[in-house]
């Protein structure tokens, strides 16, 4: 039995899509999804390759382990079935006559169909009237007055799902929900949705949908089962839930969440982290702007607007002009950052020099030339904790000016990426690639050629997403010492997490998690 399954603090159900060729394919998958933790089935009859409604329907039924949604949806809402109405309308009816425990049609569908039934509805069938808008999410008022058509259809449970241009869209769908005077389901479709369906608890939705596989979704942005029970908590999200999560674009990479929700549920602390894909900061700051978004991290691109969004920066912060943790304070609502970044790498990489016999009471990186690739948030982190240990730091950035900006603020050489290749003019240096590069999915590309390497004592990548990227492995091959992304990540996060909760951070449980990343 999937974990998380035991304690339950919401009513919320989790529905599993369940789409297959054949009638003992689906079968087979109702078992799965009950195993997995799944409440209920949605059986997407469209999809079957062969279907005989009154021998498969009762079948269907009869083995299921849970309780069923049978939805057998049209080319024009964005099925399968290109038959016609009345045999479409026949099998729905069938399963309600089967005893099936939901059916969903179509708000487009819902008249025709409500004649076509002529009040013929058994009592424990729940009607389902559904719209999906695969475009854009309209505004608050046009999604009211589409609630209140749908509701007019005779829909027991209201369903919408619409399409997220911007993360922003879903904070309408929120405000819907909470509002909706009988049980509705309401998702935003894509990555930029994806918080509609981790929420829903927090927000009073009557189901969510989670996949038994990764990529075997009926809509875009679906996570699995697997992920809503173990990665994000589900089952104990409630109305009280704290909201925190990761700014980033992309962020799909991030093991914030994994290690977050870990030690929240550990800790007994009530609140969640989720991957936030932000186009616009500002716009997201300002549109999510209640108490119960509580803190955010911030990667790469949006780690130095954020710095001028906030209310109030830590002094550090402001000195290398980023942040990656943003806090809001509940007394007031105002934001404030700070900078954990550099206090993550910077001791990752001291750490790794002690390993290679660095001793002594003074920092092992004073003295050293240390060479950092990129000028962006967390280039600066670097620069600025590296000079205050002591360091020569030497900026290189693929813009030459972004490189010559940032090094004449700290007092350092600036280089363009392409000299980093014929650059070395002592060798012991400290290298450190703050950049995207060699980040999944492009895991072939490398800042540095390996040739470069051999002038370097250790070599440091942030990049966490593979764990061994092609510099660091370059650079083990040349006999540098690495230290990877992963010990800055979990170094950084150390204090991100006592700023979220109030609570120790959970040091060895961090190691834990990460230790098999």
């Amino acid at each position: 039995m999937a974990s998380g399954v035991g304690m339950r603090k919401n009513q919320t159900l989790i529905c599993a899509p369940l789409m297959a060729d054949t009638v003992d394919q689906v079968v087979n998958l109702m078992h799965k999804s009950k195993a997995t933790g799944a409440d209920i089935v949605e059986i997407r009859l469209d999809h079957l390759k062969s279907f005989d409604p009154h021998s498969d329907v009762e079948k269907l039924i009869k083995e299921c382990p849970l309780p069923t949604l049978f939805t057998y949806r049209p080319i024009w809402e964005g099925g399968q079935y290109d038959g016609d109405e009345n045999t479409r309308f026949n099998a729905l009816q069938l399963c309600m006559k089967l005893g099936a425990d939901h059916i969903d049609i179509e708000l487009k569908a819902a008249n025709e169909f409500n004649k076509f039934l002529n009040g013929d509805k058994p009592e424990k069938c729940k009607v389902i009237v559904s719209s999906h808008n695969y475009d854009s999410t309209p505004s608050s008022e046009e999604l009211g007055n589409l609630v209140a058509r749908i509701q007019t259809a005779g829909a027991d449970i209201v369903k919408f799902a619409t399409t997220a241009v911007d993360i922003t869209d879903v904070a309408r769908v929120f405000q819907i929900t909470v509002h909706c005077q009988v049980p509705i389901i309401a998702m935003v479709m894509g990555e930029r949705g994806l918080m509609s369906r981790i929420l829903c608890p927090k927000f009073g939705g009557y189901l969510t949908f989670g996949t038994l596989e990764a990529g075997k979704v009926s809509a875009p942005g679906q996570p699995t089962i697997e992920q809503l029970l173990n990665l994000y908590n589900f089952r104990l999200i409630d109305s009280d839930t704290k909201v925190f999560g990761i700014i980033g674009k992309p962020v799909s990479h991030s093991k914030s969440p994994k290690l977050y929700n870990r030690a929240f549920r550990e800790d007994g602390f009530n609140g969640v982290f989720l991957h936030l894909l932000v186009d616009d900061l500002p716009k997201f700051f300002d549109t999510y702007s209640s108490p119960d978004f509580s803190g955010f991290s911030c990667t790469i691109p949006h780690k130095e607007v954020a710095l001028s969004r906030c209310d109030e920066v830590d002094p550090v912060a402001k000195s290398i002009g980023a942040v990656n943790c943003v806090i809001r304070r509940p007394n007031d609502g105002k934001l404030f950052g700070c900078n954990t970044d550099y206090i993550g790498a910077i001791s990752a990489i001291e750490d790794g020099l002690r390993e290679n016999g660095a001793s002594g009471p003074v920092s092992p990186l004073a003295g050293k030339l240390f060479v950092v690739i990129g000028a962006g948030g967390a280039g600066k982190a670097l620069a600025y904790g590296a000079k205050e240990k002591g360091a020569r730091v030497v900026i290189a950035n693929r813009t030459y000016e972004r490189a010559k900006e940032l090094a004449d603020i700290i007092g350092g050489q600036a280089l363009s990426l392409a000299d980093l290749e014929s650059f070395h003019p002592e060798s012991g240096m400290i290298l450190a690639n703050t950049t995207s590069i060699g980040m999944q999915p492009k895991i072939e590309e490398t800042p540095v050629p390996k040739e470069a390497l051999r002038h370097y004592e250790l070599v440091f990548d942030a990049v966490y997403t593979p764990k061994i990227t092609r510099l660091l492995g370059e650079a083990q091959e040349v006999g540098a010492k690495i230290v990877t992304g992963v010990e800055m990540f979990i170094g950084q996060a150390y204090e991100q997490y006592e700023r979220f909760t109030g609570l120790p951070a959970p040091k060895q449980l961090f190691k834990e998690i990460m230790g098999d990343h």
